[in-house]
């Protein structure tokens, strides 16, 4: 179920946003990319600050070893990202 808020946008920011990356990429953009601009103050930011040195930051795995588990996650519950 997509509800119509989150496919559009819920503030003009964000509207300009998904309307520039499906001008620019001739498609629309991901769910995965409008879900975290939606609300992106309550939900897409703090997530994106915790997603980004947990994928990105010092670790025994390399950055592929992490993109492969989360790929291999990803596909085990059935999400095409």
């Amino acid at each position: 179920m997509r509800l119509a808020t989150i496919r559009r946008g819920n503030r003009w920011p964000n509207r300009l946003f998904l309307r520039l990356v499906a001008k620019l990429t001739r498609m629309e953009p991901p769910d995965v990319v409008r879900t975290l601009n939606y609300r992106s103050g309550f939900f897409g930011g703090p997530f994106t600050a915790v997603l980004h040195p947990v994928m990105r930051g010092r670790s025994e795995w390399t950055i592929g070893e992490r993109e492969l588990f989360a790929a291999y996650t990803s596909y085990l519950n059935q999400c095409p990202f």
